[in-house]
């Protein structure tokens, strides 16, 4: 009998030092020392989250969802609705944790039903796609020729603000038709904030945002809805993430940058745009048109949108895990998927962000 009781005592007193403390409800600090870092599943954290938002970083998502699913066993849905779905859902409280391209607005963010933070966590390029009849070669696009094209005032491929800087290319003379995001999408506000910068005509007329009033062109749902109108649409012109133009084996342009030189879009070039940048303390930036000389102007972050307090304890602790799994580990996935991984002062100014979540008023990390 008392080697009976002694085993059960031993059984018992293991089973609360897994669960992180003798009570029933540890606290988020005593759970999380025993499961961070993160090497594998963590027996009080939920087995279920869901988020939803951007399209633009869809491909490196599904990875890190996977590659943690295997780690964890913890289930994530994630829903590619677009980033003004994602800040909706967010801001309502339907899902755990939202995902946009375009940072929330002051506004927004005043209007949301608890405080949210912008955690970054890859970076991306949005490229011109075209599909433009008896042209082959890469396109070469300025400033103005871009703005003039989304603004309707080119409205042929054979305009000169075109063909000045494509010498040796057969431009046709041909209609152009634009395309651009029928829903509200972070990469649009990537591509019109961009477009704001360069072009005192566009930001006067139609401005920045995740949607915005179109002068002209038709609508795709998504990045992908987009990609499939320009593969499907003679002499047109859209814009996408960049994986996005590499899947569909679509065409895009080459862009002069803010020192006048043409960039391409590559790893490179797009984790230039971030260096050197102010960041601000909620990490809300915006670094498209960079000064670099070899920088892609039409780069940006991504986020996660986070609440800062999360009730409760077991998914606040498996959200906690998986953000801080993503902007570590996770990072290795970024360069083969078309995505340039964080630099390495954004990622631990995300790493303070993640630990300034809390749950019932606790850091949900522990401290070091």
């Amino acid at each position: 009998m008392k080697f009976r009781l002694a085993a059960s005592a031993l059984a018992i007193a293991t089973l609360i030092a897994a669960c992180g403390g003798a009570s029933n409800t540890p606290t988020p600090s005593a759970s999380a020392n025993a499961c961070f870092p993160v090497k594998g599943k963590c027996p009080s954290e939920a087995t279920a989250l869901s988020g939803a938002g951007a399209t633009f970083p869809a491909v490196i998502y599904s990875k890190w969802i996977d590659e943690y699913n295997r780690l964890t066993g913890v289930q994530i849905n994630y829903q590619s609705i677009g980033s003004g779905g994602g800040i909706k859902s967010i801001s309502d409280k339907t899902v755990d944790f939202g995902a946009s391209d375009g940072p929330m607005t002051d506004q927004q963010l005043a209007d949301a039903k608890a405080p949210i933070l912008h955690i970054p966590m890859v970076m991306g390029a949005v490229v011109p796609t075209y599909n433009v009849q008896g042209v082959t070669q890469q396109l070469k696009l300025t400033p103005d020729a871009l703005s003039g094209i989304f603004l309707g005032t080119i409205t042929k491929w054979n305009d000169p603000k075109i063909t000045a800087s494509n010498g040796g290319v057969a431009m046709p003379d041909q209609a152009v038709t634009t395309v651009h995001r029928s829903d509200g999408s972070g990469t649009t506000n990537i591509f019109t904030d961009y477009l704001s910068k360069v072009s005192a005509d566009w930001k006067t007329k139609v401005g920045a945002g995740n949607s915005v009033n179109w002068p002209s062109g038709v609508g795709g749902k998504g990045n992908e809805g987009v990609a499939g109108s320009v593969k499907q649409t003679p002499n047109s012109i859209g814009y996408v993430e960049l994986i996005y133009a590499i899947q569909n084996k679509l065409g895009y342009a080459q862009m002069q940058n803010a020192s006048g030189k043409f960039v391409d879009a590559s790893l490179d070039s797009v984790s230039k745009a971030a260096q050197g940048i102010a960041l601000a303390p909620d990490l809300r930036v915006s670094i498209t048109n960079s000064a670099n000389a070899d920088a892609y102007p039409i780069s940006g972050f991504t986020w996660i949108l986070a609440y800062q307090e999360m009730p409760d304890q077991a998914k606040a602790l498996a959200l906690t895990r998986y953000l801080w799994w993503s902007v570590t580990d996770g990072q290795a996935f970024t360069k083969d998927l078309g995505y340039a991984p964080l630099p390495t002062e954004v990622a631990g100014k995300a790493q303070e962000k993640i630990r300034s979540i809390t749950s019932g008023g606790t850091p949900v990390l522990p401290k070091g």
